[in-house]
């Protein structure tokens, strides 16, 4: 592969899809053998994108999140969100801000308030958004409920990416992705739209054309999701959240677009099939 044509794919391709085909044979395997076994990949997701997103913040701007209480919390969260619903997770997640809370007050006052609003933003931004896709997971249908959240984004993903690559002239966001174009958003809109009118009629017997809002919705929650991350690495000078996946970067760096979409893909779900 040429240099110029290396540099417009953005990526080790080959190792892209090695790990991407590994990570989901691991997610399927999981959800397939025993459904709530997910729930233990979800929890290592939470630990792991934790750990990477506070070194980037340590690394890019020298902030130092309540680590230890994050990833004890972080666990909390997500365990007690499966037996106790949306309320075991609020009363883990009020829990994980008071040790924050005491754990910040042992340094002083020196940037108090910037490492305290670091700590509570990794907690909402991980665990939390992980937490709804725990619930997917345990409701009824919870396997439906997965893949279908899980098709749509990858679909928009990939759908994304070779649009941009063919076709990539108008850039979305120039100063937050310049790579991002408007015509991998078309992409991303037409492959997820497609996923998700499939997945609602194979896995729930819905109109397909309640498919299409499903896949717009979570295409425009996962573009947003992949910006805000962009944003936060910008801030941070930083290109990649860790280098844990080779052709991806880090694991936050796959997490960007699922995080957001999980509380997405859990409401607009939970509408169309009322437990």
């Amino acid at each position: 592969m040429t240099t110029s044509k290396r540099a417009r794919l953005g990526r080790n391709l080959a190792a892209a899809i090695a790990v991407g085909v590994g990570l989901g044979a691991v997610i399927l395997l999981s959800l397939l053998i025993v459904p709530q076994g997910f729930v233990l990949v979800l929890a290592a997701v939470t630990a792991v994108g934790t750990w990477e997103l506070a070194g980037a913040l340590r690394r890019g701007a020298d902030i130092r999140v309540a680590l230890p209480v994050l990833l004890a919390g972080g666990q909390a969260v997500v365990w007690l969100s499966w037996p106790f619903g949306l309320h075991g997770a609020v009363v883990a997640l009020a829990a994980t801000v008071l040790g924050c809370l005491l754990w910040r007050m042992t340094a002083g006052a020196a940037h108090f308030v910037r490492d305290l609003s670091a700590s509570l933003f990794v907690l909402v931004y991980v665990p939390l958004l992980v937490a709804f896709a725990v619930q997917l997971t345990v409701a009824p249908q919870g396997v439906g409920r997965v893949l279908t959240f899980l098709i749509c984004v990858i679909a928009s993903d990939v759908g994304g990416y070779a649009a941009g690559v063919v076709a990539g002239r108008h850039p979305m966001a120039p100063k937050i992705s310049p790579k991002k174009s408007w015509e991998g958003f078309g992409g991303s809109l037409l492959a997820g739209m497609t996923a998700g009118a499939v997945c609602v009629v194979a896995f729930f017997g819905l109109p397909w054309f309640a498919g299409l809002l499903v896949g717009a919705l979570l295409v425009a929650t996962a573009t947003l999701g992949d910006l805000v991350e962009s944003l936060v690495k910008r801030d941070l000078g930083i290109k990649d959240m860790g280098n844990l996946l080779p052709g991806h970067g880090g694991l936050m760096d796959r997490l960007d677009s699922l995080l957001p979409t999980a509380f997405v893909a859990w409401a607009v779900l939970g509408i169309l099939l009322p437990a």
